[in-house]
């Protein structure tokens, strides 16, 4: 009975967490006028999204977040200047990896640290399986799961990524349990049932 109500918990933490992630993401779209569109682009010094907001006086504006936390309000020739200017003085890599300051480079390389992790468990596995002549999954394996997934779901929160946070949010919670099954399995049987 013990089992089952742990893994009724962990359900419901996973669900406490997606509703969680579901109500953040309600909010902060309801943080923006209801006549401005929410632009994602890439500008140099300002968060990754510009809003377009039409005035009472019917002229449209871009409002910019800098990094500081200063609101800056540009006409459109003047977002189009600025937008041209940084999209011109991006360097390959800036462009290749979608990032417009150094802080980008090294969450891009978060992420990428926790796809190779995430993707390396596989090699692992097959690895460790191909020497016993049987499919086995080490304890790297799930290790490996975690630690990846770990990285990646900070990665895709950062981008904003919804369908990757909901990805890796889910896995998460099974390579814990998996994790905790297997240490649990190595207890002495007193310490096991407590």
């Amino acid at each position: 009975m013990r089992r089952r109500s742990v893994v009724l918990l962990e359900l419901l933490v996973l669900a406490a967490l997606l509703a969680w992630a579901a109500i953040a993401g309600v909010e902060a779209l309801s943080g923006h006028p209801s006549e401005g569109i929410d632009l994602k682009v890439q500008l140099d010094g300002a968060e990754d999204r510009a809003l377009l907001v039409e005035r009472d006086d019917g002229t449209f504006h871009y409002r910019i977040r800098a990094n500081s936390g200063e609101e800056q309000w540009l006409t459109p020739d003047a977002f189009a200047r600025r937008l041209h200017h940084d999209q011109r003085s991006r360097g390959p890599w800036q462009v290749l990896l979608n990032v417009s300051s150094p802080a980008g480079f090294a969450w891009v390389f978060l992420g990428l640290l926790g796809q190779v992790l995430f993707t390396g468990r596989m090699l692992v596995q097959w690895l460790v399986s191909e020497r016993a002549q049987r499919s086995v999954v080490p304890l790297a394996f799930w290790w490996m799961s975690l630690i990846g997934a770990s990285m990646l779901l900070v990665y895709f929160i950062w981008r904003r990524e919804p369908i990757g946070v909901l990805g890796q949010a889910t896995g998460w919670f099974i390579y814990v349990r998996n994790l905790r099954m297997l240490h649990r399995s190595k207890l002495p049987a007193p310490e096991r049932a407590a």
